[in-house]
């Protein structure tokens, strides 16, 4: 059993002086990286440096701030799957956050591969980080490869359009692309599994979007949130609203005859019944919560 999966309420009655479990913890990651005993595999992910250095001040975000509630974790198989998301949010949070819910609650404690846009790989600093977590460009090659060895692959194929959105359109779903994701899912044979995200849309409520500046700053939406640029740096700091991840039943696609994958019809007909679901979800999981901010 690791740290994070003892109880919060018993964790002082299991070590009285957390200190020292901490500063052990951080000595033995020390240790390993500079004897190189740790792993990197072809897509860069470093299981070791996500696990002990980006995740853990990722969940005080997910536990304390927007205190994510998952549902039908028990979905989320132990082999291949691609799941495939709805998002939103201006900055996208919500692709941490899922992969976060997957480490810390699916029973396996499971890396999720996020496939992401070129922009994110371009980035400085955000772009190697993002290789060592794991994720890769989204392109069909890298997510069937994945899938293929029995990795978990995340899919957000709103992408742009979807974060981007303006606050008024808030969880209404943008167009899910070409269908892309299923092709890949139907090539490797391996179940998708819808996402729903709720609460993302109001941690940057973007009001407007300045397109010369994006345009000149080659980005694809400088937003105008209410924290930003007004408060400048502070405009950063995420709002505190109230998250559920729902994770849906299985959709097979191991059932479809041999070239399926190239069909235009089952590739359209599979992205709306994915899409279709996502949305429905969202409109149950907005009537669950409530309260924006107070759940």
């Amino acid at each position: 059993m690791t740290d994070h999966d003892v109880p919060s309420t018993s964790r002082d009655a299991v070590d009285p002086e957390p200190w020292k479990r901490n500063a052990a913890a951080g000595l033995a990651f020390l240790r390993r990286r500079l004897t190189g005993d740790y792993q990197v595999d072809d897509f860069g992910y470093d299981e070791d440096f996500t696990r002990h250095v980006l995740m853990p001040p990722l969940r005080l975000l997910y536990d304390k701030w927007f205190r994510i509630e998952t549902i039908g974790m028990e979905n989320v198989p132990a082999g291949g799957a691609l799941l495939v998301a709805n998002h939103s949010g201006t900055v996208a949070v919500d692709a941490v956050m899922t992969a976060m819910a997957v480490a810390d609650h699916h029973p396996d404690r499971r890396a999720l591969r996020m496939l992401g846009a070129d922009l994110v790989f371009d980035t400085p600093v955000l772009g190697p980080l993002a290789r060592k977590a794991g994720n890769t460009l989204a392109c069909n090659p890298d997510a069937e490869r994945l899938l293929s060895s029995g990795e978990l692959v995340a899919v957000f194929p709103e992408g742009f359009k979807g974060v981007g959105k303006p606050f008024s359109q808030r969880y209404k779903l943008q167009r899910f692309g070409r269908g892309g994701f299923v092709s890949a899912a139907v090539r490797t044979g391996v179940p998708i599994i819808p996402v729903s995200i709720v609460g993302a849309e109001e941690i940057y409520p973007m009001l407007a979007n300045i397109k010369p500046l994006a345009r000149a700053l080659g980005l694809p939406y400088f937003p105008v949130t209410p924290t930003f640029p007004l408060l400048g740096p502070l405009g950063a700091i995420p709002l505190p609203s109230k998250w559920y991840i729902e994770f849906g039943e299985p959709i097979p696609t191991d059932g479809f005859a041999e070239g399926a994958a190239e069909d235009p019809m089952v590739v359209f007909d599979l992205t709306d019944h994915v899409r279709e679901t996502i949305q429905q979800t969202l409109y149950r999981l907005l009537t669950l919560r409530g309260h924006p901010f107070l759940g």
